[in-house]
């Protein structure tokens, strides 16, 4: 009997480009005097050291997991979905305006403040999915200035119909009615903010993997994306998918605008593009686009953000080390075909030296052989 070790080269080059961040975060501190153990020790234990820590790290990483599977979502069909921060601000706008204006009871307001934001969300990409698929308009183009759109009108909204007691720049409160905070969970997480925006991020999670994964509009899309031509020489029709790819993509950022700014803050500000938007390409570039490595990228993201203030607090290490860390990750993934490259040549370089010793075969493919239980 034998087993063969392999790794996945998508998921190998992710650890890599976290251990190269890690490694140069360490770097920094040193250079300014710190220790670096001490730095981690304290960047690690500012997002885990109690409950309440680890429910804010939670709540900090579940817009990023929507924004992630939304950008990795595109990725999968071929699509750069750059705009998932302005279909954020229009779904946490949906969301807001739906929740300020209905006095309606909790279990009928929530369900449908979640709704308005993921359809919010996905009219947000629907028009650039409609330029790409019917006049080859760059969706990078289309996203970005869709960005500005929902920026300006956020900025027009919120003073014009929503605006707070004291403040213009800010909307009421969300009412605990539209609000996906819920006692139960802030107690059992001893008052953090983590909400059920959590929860509706796994199941996020499961449904785009099953989609991917197990459907025939799966499959689809990710023709598409591999080759448009020749997919609808194929069959499939090319253009259809693009706009439904364009629309999902940008639902599930809406459903991250609801958990942010329903969920997480308690209203919304105008004259801010939120970062988790773009932090998203970041998640789903770590987590080589897929959803379980988009949320557990999204987590990891989470925890430098919880911890970083701490590590400062306890220790004076900068808190922009830990953005330099997460610049750093996200500079290696999106460098991955280098590190690929050096990766393959390394395995050559294994397989070379295991051929000369016959204790160890080779398969075809490079994985190490194992005798197992004697057999020879």
């Amino acid at each position: 009997m034998k087993r063969k070790f392999k790794l996945n080269k998508e998921y190998s080059v992710a650890l890599v480009a976290v251990a190269l961040g890690l490694t140069a975060g360490a770097v920094l501190m040193a250079i300014t005097g710190n220790n670096p153990f001490t730095g981690f020790v304290y960047l690690f234990r500012g997002g885990l050291m109690s409950i309440e820590r680890i429910g804010n790290t939670l709540a900090t990483a579940t817009p990023l997991v929507f924004t992630g599977l939304s950008v990795a979502f595109a990725f999968k069909t071929g699509l750069f979905n750059i705009g998932a921060a302005g279909q954020m601000l229009i779904g946490g706008l949906c969301a807001t305006a739906v929740g300020l204006t209905f006095s309606w009871p909790k279990p009928l307001l929530l369900p449908v403040v979640i709704c308005v934001a993921f359809l919010g969300g996905a009219l947000w990409g629907l028009l650039p999915g409609l330029l790409k698929a019917k006049f080859n308009v760059h969706e990078v183009v289309a996203t970005i200035m869709m960005n500005w759109i929902a920026y300006w009108t956020v900025y027009y909204v919120i003073p014009g119909y929503f605006k707070g007691a004291y403040l213009e720049t800010e909307s009421r409160r969300i009412p605990e009615s539209a609000s996906l905070k819920v006692q139960w969970l802030t107690n059992l997480f001893d008052g953090s903010y983590i909400n059920l925006g959590f929860f509706l991020a796994i199941i996020a999670v499961l449904i785009i993997a099953f989609i991917l994964n197990r459907t025939t509009l799966g499959y689809e899309l990710k023709a598409v994306g591999y080759n448009r031509y020749a997919s609808e020489y194929a069959g499939i029709k090319a253009g259809r998918n693009i706009v439904l790819s364009m629309v999902i993509s940008g639902a599930l950022a809406g459903l991250g605008g609801a958990a942010f700014y329903v969920g997480y803050a308690s209203n919304m500000q105008i004259g801010v593009i939120p970062s988790q938007g773009f932090d998203g390409i970041a998640v789903s570039l770590l987590g080589a686009n897929s959803p379980w490595g988009v949320f557990f990228a999204a987590i990891f993201f989470g925890l430098l953000h919880s911890g970083k203030g701490f590590m400062n607090a306890m220790t004076k290490v900068p808190p922009e080390i830990a953005d330099t860390i997460i610049a750093t990750i996200i500079y290696f993934s999106a460098t991955s075909v280098l590190i690929e490259r050096y990766w393959e040549s390394a395995k050559k370089w294994f397989t070379a030296r295991r051929n000369q010793n016959p204790r160890f075969p080779v398969d075809s493919a490079g994985g190490v052989q194992e005798k197992v239980g004697g057999a020879k």
